[in-house]
């Protein structure tokens, strides 16, 4: 099926520009678990800071006979554009906040150039599916998730100040 206005195709899901302030991500399969999972994570990560993509809504498109979740259409930079120096400002704006993040029990698990965008407000999270709360994993496996992603956001630094 050919979708209207796709951004971007991944394993699971499609995600389509609805309007100049809108994306949803689809879900075409049995997921309300997982849709609405990924909702409430995304709200928690809201209610901490503006890190994460903003959820806007859950909603059904008929022509598409898709479940979407709706979240804020976020404009990405390229950062290579950028000076050094201004880049090592955001990365520290970013390392905060995902400080703060951790600290109130989300952890985004997936820390990756394609899941990190430079907007005019610095870098922003998008994609939730897979990360976690510490209410619904428990300590052990939240300390886990926070030691690997602590890797991983060292991996990112790099990739990104020393393009």
């Amino acid at each position: 099926m050919k979708y209207p206005q796709l951004i971007h195709s991944g394993i699971n899901n499609k995600i389509v520009a609805l309007s100049e302030t809108e994306v949803a991500k689809l879900f075409t399969e049995d997921t309300r678990s997982d849709i609405g999972s990924q909702a409430e994570k995304m709200k928690f990560a809201n209610s901490v800071n503006g890190l994460v993509t903003k959820f806007v809504r859950l909603d059904f498109d008929d022509s598409l006979q898709a479940e979407m979740l709706v979240m804020e259409f976020i404009d990405s930079l390229d950062y290579r554009a950028y000076e050094v120096g201004q880049c090592e400002l955001w990365w520290e704006v970013f390392e905060e906040g995902m400080k703060q993040l951790h600290n109130a029990g989300f952890v985004h698990r997936d820390i990756t150039y394609e899941n990190i965008l430079l907007t005019n407000e610095g870098l922003r999270l998008i994609d939730v599916s897979i990360s976690a709360l510490r209410s619904q994993v428990g300590d052990q496996l939240f300390d886990k998730y926070t030691e690997s992603e602590l890797l991983e956001m060292a991996e990112f630094r790099e990739h990104f100040l020393n393009r």
